[in-house]
């Protein structure tokens, strides 16, 4: 089935009893974003909320929040066709007849995939005088306001004029002015360099619903050179309906988004925006963000608002991350032919660890793998990076990170890197786009005999608690971190300490 509106998804939830319906008032601050973590916090359904108080439309969360609605929403294709293209362009040198032929499918699959142009889109039916109009949410008691929380940010480069699909949060600020938290290190940050630099407004659309497809090519980590609306496409099983319209706006629209945000990002203009309780698990802080001066809202005929709630792992986008990985994961060994697979751990914030398994057939080439990964789009912002050449399940990480620690010398294969860019939400660094990185390097035959109790004293008072997690892994509680206060250096004064490969 194909999903191409927020209120056919809800249906199909509905049928599949994977949908709970609010009658009662919801108020939008703080009320609502509690039962959704309630919800989720029992694995429960998506919920329609339809009674929100001081908007006239219904708002729905959690329609990922689970593998089962990942399915209804995309069904298996989607994997399936992009294994087939990585399957067929690793063995399809040298070509043989057989070779070629076997890509008929795939080539015939791919010919629904793309944009399709069209002469009206139910988006631009209606149209609204305020973003107060919305039913934005607060989610935590110390957010800076309102927020939209699953925001379909579109924009194009003024060089190239190719375009990027991104989720940047949108703190509301007034009936026709919003933040916008777009980040360098993303698509749409750099597109605002661009026009920012020749002095120019950068025209900008802000989505809200449509199909499921839209909102999870969002957020997919994929190279600039690959269009997010081809992805909407592919998962969708169809073109991707466009409609283009000059007296609406110099940029396409997305036909069957449930809600358009049409303005304009000025160069030079910056508000305090935050704080926002975030996927890591604690508060962005405020900072100067660039604005969005609206021009217009428009709205389909019967559209739902669709919203999230992220916090501290696991949320409803657990699941997108899961289905993400799964259906891109394949790709990596194409465009990176030592590496063999690739995985993020959802639970750290995805991007604060991954591991991957890389090929090591000369002394050194894990290393040179991980440089290659660490170098590729959304990948560079992971902060520790386990690595070896073992055949391991990524998914399982006690088992990769034993795996690593019975192959790593600390001495020789703990790399850091300082004083580099990292994740704009990682507040770990120095400062704000600036921190350290790390690679576990354990490849090779098994060396290192972890121990898996701890036997002795801890040699400061000040530690306490100490626990063995995983297998030459110490982890204790200690006073509060100091710069340079040389506490770390007194847990490992001890051999009882000292013989853990990893503490914590």
């Amino acid at each position: 089935m194909k999903i191409k509106s927020t209120s056919e998804f809800v249906k199909e939830l509905q049928i599949q009893n994977e949908l709970l319906i609010i009658e009662e008032e919801v108020d939008p601050i703080l009320e609502l974003a509690e039962i959704q973590r309630r919800v989720v916090a029992k694995r429960g359904p998506a919920i329609l909320f339809k009674n929100v108080k001081g908007s006239r439309f219904s708002v729905v969360t959690n329609l990922y929040g689970s593998e089962r609605r990942m399915k209804i929403a995309f069904g298996e294709e989607p994997v399936r066709f992009i294994r087939k293209i990585a399957t067929t362009i690793q063995h399809i040198l040298p070509p043989t007849p057989a070779k070629i032929w076997d890509l008929r499918n795939i080539a015939f699959q791919a010919l629904k995939v793309g944009l399709k142009r069209v002469g009206s889109a139910p988006v631009l039916e209606n149209t609204l005088d305020s973003l107060y109009e919305l039913p934005t949410l607060m989610s935590w008691p110390k957010d800076g306001g309102r927020f939209v929380t699953l925001p379909l940010v579109y924009t194009e480069s003024p060089k190239t004029g190719k375009g990027n699909l991104g989720m940047y949060r949108i703190q509301i600020y007034g009936p026709m002015e919003t933040g916008m938290h777009i980040q360098i290190h993303r698509g749409g940050g750099n597109h605002y360099y661009e026009a920012e630099k020749e002095g120019h407004f950068l025209p900008v659309h802000i989505y809200a619903g449509g199909p499921p497809a839209l909102t999870i090519a969002a957020v997919a980590p994929l190279p600039e050179e690959i269009s997010e609306l081809i992805l909407a496409s592919l998962l969708l099983g169809e073109k991707l309906k466009i409609q283009k319209n000059t007296n609406v706006s110099p940029l396409p629209v997305v036909a069957d988004a449930d809600f358009l945000i049409q303005g304009v990002i000025p160069p030079k203009i910056r508000k305090p925006e935050g704080p926002f309780g975030d996927h890591y698990g604690y508060y962005a802080l405020k900072h100067d963000y660039p604005i969005v001066q609206v021009k217009r809202i428009y709205h389909r005929k019967n559209a739902i608002w669709p919203a999230t709630v992220v916090g501290r792992p696991p949320q409803e986008d657990h699941w997108i991350a899961e289905y993400l990985q799964d259906l891109l994961s394949p790709l990596f060994p194409v465009v990176m032919p030592a590496v063999k697979k690739v995985w993020a751990y959802e639970e750290s914030g995805v991007h604060s660890l991954a591991a991957a398994v890389v090929k090591e057939r000369y002394q050194g080439e894990a290393f040179t793998g991980a440089l290659r990964i660490l170098g590729e789009g959304q990948l560079s912002l992971t902060k520790v990076f386990l690595i070896t050449d073992q055949d391991v399940d990524l998914k399982n990480f006690r088992e990769t990170f034993i795996t690593v620690l019975e192959r790593m010398n600390p001495i020789t294969d703990l790399h850091i890197f300082a004083n580099i860019s990292q994740d704009t939400l990682d507040y770990t660094g120095p400062a704000v786009n600036q921190g350290s990185k790390a690679i576990f390097l354990g490849s090779g035959k098994k060396k290192n005999d972890l121990k898996t109790q701890f036997k002795g004293k801890l040699s400061n008072s000040s530690f306490k608690n100490p626990k063995i997690p995983y297998p030459g892994t110490l982890v204790v509680s200690g006073p509060k971190y100091k710069l340079k206060d040389g506490v770390p250096a007194k847990l490992l004064k001890k051999n009882s300490s000292k013989i853990f490969y990893s503490c914590f």
